[in-house]
């Protein structure tokens, strides 16, 4: 029980870092770009963390790094708070370099199709009366 919460706390915080660094460099952008109509910020984002695991990743794999707990607060918690987008990148290479071609589409697929179908669903069923 100690454990988990220790490892909660670790997450937490990584998160929060995370969100925290969203929310900063995403809000630099909208000010640099106040015109913008393309969302500049949450591009920004999703592929700062899409290398941010990429490398960070790379380290823990070839050189071990980290350890569990490190890996637990930068990976879950700050690379998470930051954008899951990374995590879902950083799933469907390990699937493509394992030759799990199919399971990559797949994983691509669904959540692409199935996320654009849930936000249109939910947007929807608040217009019912």
């Amino acid at each position: 029980m100690k454990e988990t919460l220790i490892n909660a706390a670790v997450v937490g915080l990584g998160g929060f870092i995370g969100v925290l660094g969203r929310y900063g460099l995403g809000g630099l952008l909208h000010r640099q770009l106040p015109q913008a109509t393309f969302p500049y910020g949450t591009l920004a984002v999703n592929l700062l963390g899409c290398f941010a695991i990429g490398v960070l990743a790379g380290l823990a794999e070839s050189r071990q790094l980290f350890g569990p707990e490190v890996r637990m607060f930068a990976f879950i918690g700050v690379l998470g708070g930051f954008t899951t987008f990374s995590t879902f990148s950083y799933e469907t290479v390990l699937m493509l370099r394992d030759a799990e071609y199919w399971r990559a589409i797949v994983n691509v697929g669904m959540h692409v199709v199935l996320g654009l179908t849930l936000v249109w669903l939910g947007f929807a069923i608040t217009k019912f009366r």
